[in-house]
């Protein structure tokens, strides 16, 4: 393989130059493949599919993880509106077996409101408690 200069100022590339052109000779030598190369680029290839894989994996713990506290933070408020209405609505029933409205007197609604303190310390609710 030889490189030259045309009579047009372009470098040119060939197996044999023109007559009484100064052309330099390339050395054509293919370099010694590396034996490891494969293996090198396997290793390689796993370390980015396992940083994908780890990629991927964090982000399903952080929307489970932020599905988790949604569901939390509605039930608190459920809870929260709940005892709202426990504590201050006058008329407040529940509905039986046979779909009948049931008023609660003041032993049923206080049942009513220690349940849903408990409910709302199982979550870990931040809300204040207190009656």
């Amino acid at each position: 393989m030889y490189k030259w200069v045309d009579e047009n100022g372009r470098v040119t590339y060939g197996d044999t130059p023109p007559a009484g052109v100064k052309a330099e000779r390339l050395s054509t030598s293919i370099a010694p493949s590396d034996p490891n190369a494969v293996r090198d680029l396997a290793t390689k290839d796993a370390e980015i599919k396992k940083r994908q894989q780890q990629r991927v994996d964090e982000a399903a713990k952080e929307d489970k993880s932020r599905a988790e506290i949604n569901l939390a933070r509605r039930q608190c408020q459920q809870a929260e509106g709940r005892l709202k209405a426990l504590r201050t609505d006058t008329n407040v029933y529940r509905y039986n077996e046979k779909g009948e409205r049931v008023y609660l007197d003041a032993a049923a609604r206080d049942t009513e409101i220690a349940q849903n303190q408990k409910i709302m310390r199982d979550i870990g609710c931040v809300a204040a408690i207190q009656p």
